[in-house]
């Protein structure tokens, strides 16, 4: 009787060891391919199977983050290619928004010189056959409908044609230094721009504004008084 039960329980015992082993060849078997997974990945998954996906996909993100190389414009580089080329050195930058910008500033101060250029020439070569005794010049009278009495507002008329060609040239004059203007501006832009690529805007920068009670002086009698406390943290 002894017997049978010592065999009953050395048949369940190997059984058990069988199964164990069957269980641990099974769990083996269905681990996942490592191979595509670095050591870092591996250990923070397996080490502790309640840490949740999302943060083991954040740590390996981070690491990966840490090996992407940050573009650093060359300062000098983007200021001579701006002088060069009006807005090569935005193009260098890769701030292709502000292209629009610059070409915009170059176009119209360009058509202002025109438009002012010859109108100035206009209202010169009128002042010049007005002020004039020679009949034969008399290009003025292109600015009068027919049949206007000019003869009679002769005067007048020269004061206007003076004024009027005094103001487009200074206007002509003017469109030249916006000219030159939107070009420097463009210039110093790109420089600056280059050395701010690389300035570090964190989140961590804020400010925060609380009240806080400023003790008194020696006597008790004083309470003291409130103010407000200003925290820059960065």
């Amino acid at each position: 009787m002894f017997a049978l039960l010592a065999l009953h329980a050395t048949a369940q015992e190997n059984i058990a060891i069988s199964t164990c082993d069957s269980l641990s060849s099974v769990t083996a078997y269905t681990l996942p391919d490592t191979a595509l997974m670095d050591s870092t990945y591996r250990n923070l998954e397996f080490a502790n199977p309640f840490i949740p996906a999302d943060s083991i996909a954040g740590a390996a993100k981070s690491r990966n983050a840490d090996k992407i190389k940050i573009r650093k414009p060359d300062p000098m580089k983007a200021t001579w290619l701006a002088l060069i080329v009006p807005g090569g050195g935005q193009i260098y930058n890769k701030k292709f928004w502000k292209l629009p910008i610059v070409y915009g500033g170059f176009v119209g101060c360009l058509y202002a010189y025109n438009w002012n250029s010859q109108m100035y020439k206009d209202y010169r070569q009128a002042y010049l056959d007005i002020m004039d005794s020679d009949p034969n010049t008399d290009s003025f009278k292109d600015f009068f409908r027919p049949g206007f009495n000019y003869e009679a507002n002769l005067d007048y008329l020269k004061g206007v044609f003076k004024r009027r060609k005094d103001r487009y040239r200074r206007w002509r004059d003017m469109s030249i230094f916006s000219f030159i203007g939107v070009y420097a501006i463009s210039v110093i832009d790109a420089y600056v721009d280059a050395q701010l690529s690389s300035f570090d805007i964190t989140e961590d920068i804020n400010l925060t504004i609380e009240p806080q009670r400023i003790q008194g002086g020696m006597d008790l009698r004083d309470g003291g008084y409130y103010g407000l406390n200003f925290n820059l943290s960065f």
